[in-house]
């Protein structure tokens, strides 16, 4: 089959799903769909393939190894260079340079270089969407400040925001990373596909929720939060601020990492005595007619679906460790549409986050959330689907 084809079936099964569960049919805009669409394709186009975009992606990934060099030293002087003995290689080498990249988005959030960034690319953004300018910052700024610590940017106006807006902004924040992580990422994934994930699945998020969650904004009602980017704080208190978090960030991957993987090992083992088959295998039929969907050759969906399936229980890290196990054998359009699919925070344990990020700011916004547990989940796989889905159209 070939790769329009492809890309037609998958396509046009994501935009059945999303109906299927659609709050308000009336209110989806097709223009809006096909013109984010249309710029979605090429924008996977560009960095895919074009030697502009290629450049761009290689530029990114000088940065990120100068800035790994840079949190080396703090990480050395703290484990007293347990890293060049060749220990505890995960979490010195992938963990914890987070913290050092926090600390340079709080340098960034005091110096109002990240102001300025949201505020602009946002502003594009909603001519692009037709959403509200609310949405479209915060798609931007869940990229920069991750899924949590974003929600905090909207404390003082998060009891107005109306339900369908809320519901979005959270499933657009389920649906991407942080940056504060992507260097993470490049370590363990090729940079371009990164890259490629976090363009995407804004794009991606834009259009299946236009689909899934429609409504109507009024313009001159929306929501203007320039001045949710002022602070009092001094640069001190920010870069100590943003060093707490990307520590905490660390140190929550690792928990997870422990007890997720402790746990489907236990798991594993369960089902092979009982049923002599691995959690794995059963999740990969689950998986089967996904995996299909966004355009695995057929000889690699029971392998590529099971690493799917593994992202959504557990979490993208564990998921991408068994795709880096696999990937000797698998071929490269399976590798590159996996990997997009995977670069997410898109998984059960990512509602907890959110749900309880939100309920700290208001208990009744948090409640109201929590009700769309999973739908959120349904959701944000349908955006990640639909950017891996692209990919395999445009590789």
């Amino acid at each position: 089959m070939s790769r329009i084809l492809h890309f037609i079936l998958g396509f046009t099964a994501i935009v059945i799903l999303s109906l299927l569960v659609s709050s308000n049919p009336k209110n989806i805009r097709i223009r809006f769909i096909f013109q984010i669409l249309i710029i979605e394709i090429l924008l996977g186009y560009f960095i895919l393939h074009s030697q502009l975009g290629s450049d761009s992606v290689q530029r990114l990934c000088t940065l990120f190894n100068a800035l790994s060099i840079f949190a080396l030293e703090g990480t050395n002087f703290v484990f007293g260079g347990m890293h060049t003995q060749g220990l505890a290689t995960f979490f010195l080498n992938i963990l914890c340079p987070i913290i050092f990249i926090s600390a340079l988005i709080g340098i960034l959030r005091y110096t109002g270089i990240l102001t300025f960034t949201i505020q602009i690319i946002g502003t594009i953004l909603s001519k692009i969407n037709g959403m509200g300018k609310l949405e479209s910052f915060n798609a931007v700024s869940s990229l920069i400040l991750g899924q949590s610590e974003n929600f905090i940017v909207y404390k003082d106006i998060i009891k107005n925001i109306s339900e369908p807006r809320m519901y979005t902004m959270a499933a657009t924040s389920m649906s991407t990373v942080s940056i504060s992580i992507m260097g993470t990422y490049m370590t363990m994934l090729s940079p371009k596909y990164v890259v490629a994930a976090l363009i995407l699945n804004i794009f991606s998020a834009f259009l299946i929720l236009s689909l899934l969650n429609p409504y109507v904004i009024n313009k001159e009602k929306d929501l203007h939060i320039a001045y949710l980017y002022t602070n009092n704080q001094n640069i001190f208190e920010i870069i100590s601020e943003y060093i707490l978090i990307g520590f905490k960030i660390a140190i929550t991957v690792a928990a997870m990492l422990i007890g997720f993987i402790a746990l489907i090992s236990a798991l594993n083992a369960i089902f092979q005595v009982l049923l002599h088959i691995s959690l794995q295998e059963i999740l990969s039929y689950v998986f089967f007619p996904f995996a299909w969907i966004i355009g695995i050759p057929t000889d690699e969906i029971l392998q590529a679906s099971s690493i799917m399936a593994i992202k959504l229980v557990s979490n993208e890290f564990i998921a991408i460790i068994n795709l880096q196990k696999n990937s000797d054998i698998l071929s490269s359009q399976t590798v590159g549409i996996v990997s997009v699919f995977l670069v997410s925070f898109s998984n059960f344990s990512s509602i907890g986050i959110i749900i309880g990020a939100i309920k700290g700011l208001n208990k009744t916004q948090g409640s109201m959330i929590s009700h769309y547990g999973f739908k959120l989940i349904y959701s944000s796989t349908l955006i990640n689907m639909l950017s891996a889905t692209i990919t395999g159209l445009v590789m």
